[in-house]
């Protein structure tokens, strides 16, 4: 049976607030698959923050982006960081690979996708790794289970990035310009749903309404 309608979730594994909503968007999932059997597809978009870059982060961005971890930390109960990353680690302004690792895990298994975006945001946000490494990805799809040795051949192949940036056009297209987003489509009619942090009900009363159903 096709699905009368297409969920998309944009994100970027190496996004803070995607980061704080991960908990709610995994509730979320399960709750659409409950609720609206058959009537959903849920797609994910790496929408892809910044592009491939070895240059050191410039301090004042550091400065920007450990205040918005502070300000996550406030306003998104429950969300952790570590912010011995900031020197432990050489940041980069560079998301692209990160991305990419997820859609090269998804190629092996389907389930590696949630997995690989999961074992990015712990070992970054967390264990103070750095995912704009090359090295540090190919460890965590080895984490997971994928095959480490085809992963590493494919994460920067010409192949993924082509794929990568399919999504990124599709992105730019819905008119998405933060991260995380919903994006509904029914028919030829595309609908954001306003986020909410803290629980699912108001998301799935927007999907609900929509849809023209009642959450069952």
């Amino acid at each position: 049976m096709t699905a009368e309608a297409r969920l998309y979730y944009a994100h970027d594994p190496m996004c803070s607030w995607c980061w704080a909503f991960a908990p709610i968007w995994d509730k979320l999932e399960r709750e659409i698959a409950t609720h609206f059997p058959e009537k959903i597809r849920v797609e994910k978009l790496l929408g892809g923050l910044a592009p491939d870059s070895d240059e050191r982060m410039p301090e004042a961005m550091q400065q920007h982006l450990q205040e918005t971890w502070a300000t996550i930390q406030q306003r998104v109960p429950g969300t952790q960081f570590n912010f011995d990353f900031w020197h432990l680690c050489k940041p980069r302004r560079s998301t692209w690979r990160a991305c990419r690792a997820v859609i090269a895990a998804r190629n092996q298994e389907q389930q590696f996708d949630s997995l690989m975006t999961w074992a990015i945001q712990q070992a970054y946000y967390l264990r103070a790794k750095n995912p704009s490494n090359r090295d540090t990805l190919v460890t965590l799809a080895a984490d997971i289970g994928a095959d480490y040795e085809l992963f590493a051949k494919e994460l920067d192949s010409d192949a993924t990035r082509a794929h990568h940036l399919k999504e990124m056009q599709l992105v730019r297209k819905l008119g998405i310009q933060g991260f995380p987003s919903l994006v509904l489509i029914k028919g030829q009619q595309a609908n954001g749903i306003k986020l909410n942090f803290s629980d699912t009900d108001t998301m799935l009363e927007q999907i609900g309404q929509q849809l023209g159903a009642n959450a069952a």
